[in-house]
């Protein structure tokens, strides 16, 4: 539905890895625009960092006006590569949407979960299989190894551990 204005919000495809970019030259020629942002951790050489990524990767919304709005410059943008369109037409998205997008607070995503399988990097330990149980601290972890058919909980540095990829 139309606010009072006749705009709408409608879906625009980003380059890969190129939706912070075209939010701001977006932004720049005067479109409003909404990039919705989330926060995750993630594990990276040995390091927990914290990264604030899109929501949706490749795309952003845009409020814009059939009638008074030039929509031309938009395709033309550094990053955008297309409104997303059905049967030629740009298709809009909800209002309800996007307000409840414009207003979640999320939680940020841990790099490790309770029972992710993690591999000790270690050179006396030869790629050993654990499973992570919970932070220890800013620096260690606590792991689950299984060792001479006994289950032991041991306190492991984080920059010796690498995600198992299942």
């Amino acid at each position: 539905m139309p606010d009072a204005t006749g705009k709408r919000w409608y879906l625009v495809q980003c380059k890969p890895r190129q939706a912070p970019r075209a939010l701001e030259h977006l932004e720049r020629q005067g479109y409003e625009c909404l990039l919705p942002m989330h926060q995750i951790e993630r594990l990276h050489k040995g390091q927990l960092q914290q990264l604030s990524e899109p929501l949706f990767p490749g795309y952003l919304f845009i409020h814009l006006d059939k009638v008074d709005d030039n929509w031309l410059p938009i395709r033309s943008t550094r990053g955008v590569s297309r409104i997303v369109s059905f049967g030629g037409h740009p298709t809009s998205v909800p209002k309800i949407v996007i307000s409840q997008l414009a207003n979640r607070q999320a939680p940020m995503l841990p790099a490790l979960s309770q029972g992710d399988q993690v591999l000790i990097d270690d050179p006396n330990l030869q790629q050993l299989e654990a499973i992570f149980l919970s932070k220890d601290g800013n620096s260690r972890v606590l792991l689950l190894l299984n060792l001479l058919q006994r289950e032991i909980t041991i306190s492991f540095p984080i920059d010796r551990l690498r995600r198992r990829d299942v």
